[in-house]
């Protein structure tokens, strides 16, 4: 790419996969701008662990998934199967196995915990929230436009990763977690 700018977005659209032009704040994008502000939060988080941190190789495998995410977003349902991208169909349970692994480790709290903490653990919980965003610009995308069902349990199981992995993070550097509530609302039946 010669040029980052190309000025054809000055008309206020934006080309999505296959040509199309929509307006910049079609849900499609609107979904696809909380995925890449996802992916850039998940570069903070990676930038404050060491290079040689397990994390590393689990968040750069998350990035990478990420970005085929995003291109299958881009891409309308009635042209999805010509999008050579695809995302792996196991990432909700490469998520669960390492939330399984560090809550086996850590124990569950049964409670909300206010985010913060390390600086590390606010960033991730800073994740956490960007993508609950971006779940539910997928969810209002999924209505106009069906996504594949991978793609929503992959997102959905994220960002209980990033609640997970900053309280693992206050566990590892001897932080307490703040506690705010239980979770009673989970055991009650209306």
């Amino acid at each position: 790419m010669k040029r980052i700018y190309t000025r054809t977005g000055d008309d206020g659209t934006t080309g999505i996969h296959g040509g199309e032009r929509v307006p910049k704040d079609d849900i499609r994008i609107e979904a696809n701008g909380a995925l890449d502000e996802l992916n850039a939060q998940i570069g903070i988080v990676r930038s404050l662990i060491g290079a040689d941190d397990e994390w590393q190789s689990v968040l750069y495998k998350i990035q990478t998934e990420l970005m085929a995410v995003m291109s299958l977003v881009a891409t309308p349902s009635v042209r999805r199967e010509k999008n050579p991208n695809s995302l792996a169909e196991d990432m909700d349970a490469f998520c669960e196995e390492w939330m399984d692994r560090m809550t086996d480790a850590i124990g569950d709290n049964g409670c909300f915990i206010l985010p913060g903490g390390t600086p590390l653990a606010a960033q991730l919980q800073m994740a956490r929230t960007v993508c609950r965003r971006a779940e539910r610009r997928l969810w209002t995308l999924h209505r106009e436009d069906p996504l594949p069902q991978e793609l929503l349990r992959f997102v959905n199981r994220l960002s209980d990763l990033f609640f997970i992995l900053a309280r693992f993070e206050l566990d590892r550097q001897g932080w307490p977690e703040e506690k705010w509530k239980a979770f009673s609302y989970k055991n009650r039946k209306y």
